[in-house]
């Protein structure tokens, strides 16, 4: 469970918000103050979960601009509600007309915000949280002021928001090589935890995409598996270990885009599968999902002809959305878009017309239009022209009050250092999140009884190889990690960063530095035939030095490296997996993880090299 302030309630959500018979709705007394920290003085008051009928009062005192902004997910710039930094503020007044997160919710009324690393909104842990508390401090100091749900993508592996010293956990492919629902369930609880600590309750994960394209350029590793029942049973234990925790869980992204060789952060890209592949592959991890009693379900920017002929984007497809989600799978949750900013549904209509379209298929959550101007006024207009009804705002808007209202919000929104210090990044979730990640990592390819590498027999290692950059902006880069984590064990380490298209230069300087080493240790990070990066790995073989390929994002790799001597998956590169691969490496640990997708030959990609459920082991 998550634990809010002690002393804190919703002061005024309905009391300022929507009137005192509202109000006495609610609570039955009134609330105590709020430092400057979100701690709280004086005595708890009687607060209570509002209930529906109570939500619907409060829906009935709300002027039509408040209910269109608690459609709105919206991003801002700063590391604080009402004082970023000037580039900061510079950014928000360019792409919102607003100078900070106060003011988006002073002229926009928006229902909730997201964070994202880019957007400079998660420094570290106390900052995030008083981030949190200043955004509802900004919303409920408002005369009809409502609770903000506030979100982000905190799915672990290559998506992650909030980075060290929060525990960093293995990803959604990694859970899937582990093959545990305990611990890909317990991976999510304390990933809940740490994002309630920090005031962040809706999180877009997971990931209930089947990934059976390896060509996939979005998904990839982002998925359990290529098997839908295991991803199935893999994403119903993540929402019970996100919601167990208290936060919202969303899984994404229906109707399922884990066969696409598009990018629709850059394009529509079109799924052929037919209405009976659909109902086999993409559809069981939605089921599995609302059976689990999942808070929100993220929509898909891509086309699926076989389920709406129209060829609309899945985010403006009734079809799909109502016909499909809502009546046939008999999901009343809250629907939330993806980016309404990605060029996938952007590419058909006009930024206008996106949100009313949305709405229209039946979204209830708009996230992150390019212009929140653009968006907001068009929907204001929809419902003043008639295409959209009140009726069928206030739909959604109950909707998103009853999930507000479901996490606690309205009892009590704000959070405390205190709690931030007992929970994120504690001793034994670091500690959890080691043992997890080690029963993931996967031996695919091994010859001579390498491994584990012994410091008797290679004690003198080179480690080389790709650097990407960390995706919560707090971990590696990989080849440090790798390397601290093999001193610490005693080894002596050289290390080379070379990059993922590793120039003749720097490949001549890898093969120079591989003399005299009892081994190589390289990073991989999606490797092609006739790369930089393999020939980098077949330049080091051919020094006779034994060769340790770590395929540090997608296990597909391991195809194109047949000079390598052992090749090892770790799904992703963030520290905590690489630490477990390398004890894995020097037998600190076996290797327990299998593949949870097959590995295609290289010459011939209609083949198989390696099934799901391959691992090798020592």
């Amino acid at each position: 469970m998550h634990h809010r302030s002690p002393g804190t309630s919703r002061r005024a959500v309905l009391a300022a918000g929507a009137g005192a018979a509202a109000a006495a709705t609610v609570s039955t007394s009134a609330s105590a103050a709020v430092g400057p920290q979100g701690e709280a003085s004086g005595v708890r008051p009687a607060a209570r979960r509002p209930t529906r009928a109570q939500l619907r009062q409060l829906l009935s005192r709300m002027s039509l601009e408040e209910k269109v902004g608690q459609l709105f997910v919206m991003r801002v710039y700063g590391h604080t509600a009402t004082d970023p930094d000037p580039a900061d503020v510079d950014a928000n007044l360019k792409e919102l007309g607003v100078r900070d997160a106060a003011e988006l919710i002073s002229t926009y009324h928006v229902g909730g915000i997201i964070y994202f690393t880019w957007a400079r909104n998660t420094r570290d842990p106390h900052q995030i949280a008083e981030l949190s508390n200043g955004i509802q401090r900004a919303s409920l100091g408002r005369r009809n002021g409502l609770p903000v749900l506030i979100s982000t993508d905190q799915e672990h592996g290559i998506v992650c928001r909030v980075g060290a010293p929060a525990t960093l956990l293995p990803g959604a492919m990694a859970l899937g090589a582990g093959g545990s629902r305990t611990d890909t369930r317990r991976a999510a609880h304390i990933a809940g935890a740490e994002l309630a600590a920090l005031g962040i309750l809706q999180n877009y994960a997971p990931d209930a995409d089947v990934n059976v394209n390896p060509a996939n350029p979005v998904i990839g590793v982002r998925s359990f598996s290529s098997d839908p029942q295991v991803v199935a049973d893999l994403v119903a234990a993540q929402v019970k270990g996100y919601q167990g925790a208290g936060v919202a869980s969303c899984a994404k992204h229906f109707p399922g885009h884990g066969d696409t060789t598009t990018d629709s952060h850059e394009a529509l890209p079109t799924i052929h599968h037919t209405r009976e592949e659909w109902e086999r592959l993409d559809a069981p991890p939605f089921r599995a999902a609302i059976a689990a009693g999942i808070d929100s379900i993220m929509t898909a920017h891509i086309v699926v002809p076989s389920l709406d002929p129209a060829e609309d984007p899945a985010t403006l497809s009734r079809p799909i959305l109502t016909g499909i989600l809502r009546e046939e799978l008999g999901y009343d949750g809250v629907v939330v878009t993806d980016s309404l900013g990605m060029e996938g549904v952007r590419t058909k209509y006009g930024d206008d017309r996106v949100p009313v379209l949305a709405l229209l298929a039946g979204v209830d959550q708009l996230l992150n239009p390019p212009s929140i101007k653009v968006a907001y006024d068009a929907v204001l207009a929809a419902v003043r022209d008639g295409e959209l009804t009140e009726e069928r705002i206030d739909t959604s808007v109950l909707r998103v009050l009853e999930l507000k209202a479901k996490r606690g919000l309205f009892e009590d929104p704000y959070v405390t250092r205190r709690e931030v210090d007992r929970t994120v990044g504690v001793r034994p979730h670091l500690a959890e999140a080691d043992r997890i990640a080690e029963r993931t990592t996967t031996l695919l390819a091994h010859r001579d009884g390498l491994l584990p590498l012994s410091r008797r027999t290679h004690r003198d290692l080179l480690v080389v190889g790709a650097d990407p950059a960390s995706p919560s902006g707090t971990t590696g880069p990989p080849t440090a990690t790798l390397t601290e984590e093999l001193t610490g064990l005693g080894f002596r380490v050289t290390t080379l960063s070379t990059g993922t298209a590793p120039t003749q230069a720097v490949i001549d300087a890898a093969v120079a530095a591989a003399g005299g080493k009892d081994a190589v240790v390289v990073g991989t990070y999606n490797v092609a035939a006739g790369s930089a990066q393999q020939k980098l790995v077949r330049a080091l073989a051919a020094t006779g030095v034994p060769v340790v390929a770590l395929a540090i994002r997608n296990p597909y790799d391991v195809a194109h490296l047949p000079e390598a001597d052992a090749v090892l998956a770790t799904y992703s590169w963030t520290d905590v997996e690489l630490r477990a691969a390398v004890r894995v490496l020097a037998g600190r640990a076996r290797p327990r993880g299998k593949l949870p997708v097959p590995v295609q030959r290289a010459d011939d990609p209609s083949k198989e090299l390696l099934p799901v459920g391959f691992g090798l082991r020592y």
